[in-house]
This record gives structure tokens, C-alpha cells and sequence, in this order.
């Protein structure tokens, strides 16, 4: 028995071996929260990934998705609602912006800022705004031109 316990050691061990079950069980299946991306083109594409965190704003890439596939950018629970992406095709050439313009790079990156991007040595692209409507979780289809996106 345990001092100043009416807890056998044995029933202690059972609970101990039960809680340690149960965390096995929780740890084994957590709940997903991430933002994904998914290339539901033809061609490999390349990824950069605009957002602003409590520092400001950044910039990140490239993920390389091949053609059909699917890749978390950001994992766990989203903390922004909005987020911008840019992408290239690899394949077939052309890309998918948008207006806000941000700082990226030939090769891997994570950029502090938006400003000033050619002046720090950097390309500026426009990236397409993604509204999440502050969910916890969001997946992104890219999609051949004027063809429209499959459903989830």
C-alpha cells in the first residue's frame, strides 16, 4: 500500500497502465488542423505561400507537388485567415497569382516582409488571396486553367 493511501500497489499499477493506454489511444489519432495543398493539374508545380504571423508579414517556398498529389504547407491549427499563394507549372509553363504583391526567390525560401523586395534582392510576384473564414483546418485545389475544381 501506498503511505497515507487506501490504493493498493497493484490497483496503482492498473491505473497507471490505463492512463498510459489512453494517451497511447489519443496520441495514435489526433484531430487534423492544417492547410493543404492540392495539385489537381496534370503537371508538377511549385508552391510559395504568403502569410502573416505576430512578426509581420513572410513569405515561404517552394513545395514541389507533383501532378495529382496533395502536401501539407502548414501543419496544425490555422492562426491566420487569410493566407496567399503563388504557383508555378513546371511542365507546361504559366502560374497562378493574383494582386498582392510579394517577395519570393529561385530556391528555397522564407522571406521576412513585402516590401522593397527587388531592392533586398528578391523577385516579386502576386499571389491570389485564400479566405479560410478563420477555420482550423483548409485544403487548397489548384486546377487546370478554366476547368473548375473537383470536390473534396
Amino acid at each position: 500500500m501506498i503511505a497515507g493511501s487506501s490504493w493498493s500497489a497493484e490497483r496503482v499499477r492498473r491505473v497507471v497502465l490505463a492512463l498510459a493506454l489512453a494517451g497511447g489511444v489519443l496520441a495514435a489519432s489526433p484531430a487534423r488542423a492544417d492547410l493543404r495543398m492540392c495539385n489537381m493539374t496534370g503537371s508538377r508545380i511549385g508552391v510559395a505561400l504568403g502569410y502573416r504571423d505576430p512578426g509581420g508579414w513572410v513569405t515561404e517556398g517552394w513545395w514541389n507537388l507533383s501532378a495529382k498529389a496533395c502536401e501539407t504547407l502548414v501543419k496544425g491549427a490555422l492562426a491566420a485567415r487569410y493566407y496567399y499563394v503563388f504557383a508555378v507549372d513546371y511542365d507546361r509553363g504559366g502560374e497562378w497569382s493574383g494582386r498582392s504583391l510579394m517577395c519570393t526567390r529561385d530556391r528555397e525560401f522564407t522571406i521576412r516582409g513585402v516590401e522593397d523586395c527587388l531592392a533586398r534582392g528578391y523577385d516579386r510576384n502576386g499571389f491570389f488571396e485564400v479566405d479560410t473564414g478563420e477555420q482550423k483546418s483548409w485544403t487548397i485545389q489548384l486546377t487546370d486553367p478554366g476547368r473548375p475544381a473537383s470536390s473534396p
